[in-house]
């Protein structure tokens, strides 16, 4: 597994494993939604939404399906990107924070991004549920799956080029996974107070947009075979 111990992350936040209610899944599309059903068959305790792309989309859909229910777990799940030299095609990226990489300002000169943390209006970053984390960690490594435990960034604006993409990964260390929900759907569950995780498999290397490296397909795939043990530690 690459990163960091997950147990010595401080973007990990300890919870109560009594919590009782149902797991709610978040994708972006209907190919995401239907990939993870697959993968989780016949089970009364998940509900799984297609709730549109984008962090504005999916902290509207994710706050409508929390106050309609009640859940102990939000995890929004998706194929992403990875950051060259952390998670690869056909990976499974756990996250270990779930950061707005681009939720702030440039500097007049343009030669600096100022995140909303610095400029004092919030916080870009929400932490995530280790133990549930690390058991879903574990149970994929047994799977003979490749895991990687790492920051999942949020953007509105995908990454396409090498130059972006080596700035987000200075802007944030440890930067493994990146797509456009995570945050929103991390957003909605802190507000109901609620546990979240974010699930990436990968499908194509953060940087210059080649369609034709693109691996979808196999990216579903790794999904499907991730959400399987979803059911067995969660």
């Amino acid at each position: 597994m690459n990163g960091s111990n997950a147990s010595d992350n401080p973007a990990f936040v300890q919870r109560n494993d009594g919590a009782t209610g149902k797991i709610l899944i978040v994708t972006a599309v209907e190919a995401e939604r239907d990939a993870v059903l697959r993968g989780l068959g016949s089970t009364d305790d998940f509900v799984v939404i297609a709730g549109g792309v984008g962090p504005a989309a999916a902290a509207a859909s994710s706050a409508a399906a929390l106050a309609a229910g009640h859940y102990r777990l939000v995890i929004s799940a998706g194929i992403g990107g990875g950051y060259p030299g952390q998670a690869e095609i056909g990976d499974i990226v756990v996250s270990t924070g779930i950061v707005a990489a681009d939720l702030g300002a440039e500097t007049p000169d343009g030669e600096r991004f100022i995140s909303v943390d610095e400029l004092g209006f919030g916080s870009s970053r929400i932490e995530v549920d280790e133990r549930t984390a690390l058991r879903l960690i574990d149970a994929l490594q047994t799977s003979s799956m490749r895991v990687i435990a790492g920051q999942a960034l949020t953007v509105s604006t995908a990454t396409g080029s090498a130059e972006q993409a080596a700035r987000l990964a200075v802007r944030v260390p440890g930067a493994a996974s990146e797509g456009m929900e995570g945050f929103g759907v991390a957003a909605a569950a802190k507000l109901a107070g609620v546990p979240v995780l974010e699930l990436r498999a990968i499908s194509n290397a953060v940087g210059p947009r080649d369609k034709s490296a693109w691996r979808i397909g196999e990216a579903l795939a790794s999904l499907t075979k991730a959400c399987k043990r979803l059911t067995e530690v969660l």
